[in-house]
């Protein structure tokens, strides 16, 4: 099973009143279980350059299924996944890519959000990932 996209547009719509809430302007990209790009939304104002960061958040959160925090943690010099980011055509190993889970707890989809700080993207992240009262 995959995220629909109604159920993407909820999750943008939610990540984009919590950043206009922190008053941040972001990139926010959904995937389906697949890595496919099914929504994506650049706030007006929103860092260009972020644009395929929010993308690659979303597509490292689906290929390892855990946040790209996570992986940041684990691929610093000397760690277990020390030079990942180079893999899948690039990586982001930073906060901002969260997972999406079923009720049954299996990954349907991915959210990456870029745009700000790696806590304010993380935190926008997680709001759009709530909006389906789904956790990852």
């Amino acid at each position: 099973m995959n995220i629909t996209l109604e159920q993407a547009e909820k999750i943008i719509d939610t990540a984009k009143e919590k950043a206009i809430s922190i008053n941040t302007k972001m990139n926010i990209a959904v995937v389906d279980s697949g890595a496919n790009l099914i929504a994506f939304v650049r706030m007006d104002q929103a860092w260009l350059g972020s644009t395929d960061i929010s993308i690659k958040k979303a597509k490292t959160a689906i290929f390892f299924g855990m946040k790209t925090g996570s992986i940041g943690e684990l691929s610093q010099p000397g760690g277990p996944l020390f030079n990942i980011e180079h893999s899948n055509g690039g990586l982001i190993s930073f906060p901002g890519g969260i997972p999406i889970k079923d009720e049954s707890g299996k990954i349907v989809g991915a959210i990456g959000v870029s745009g700000s700080s790696v806590e304010n993207d993380h935190e926008v992240a997680a709001a759009g990932v709530a909006a389906l009262s789904v956790f990852a």
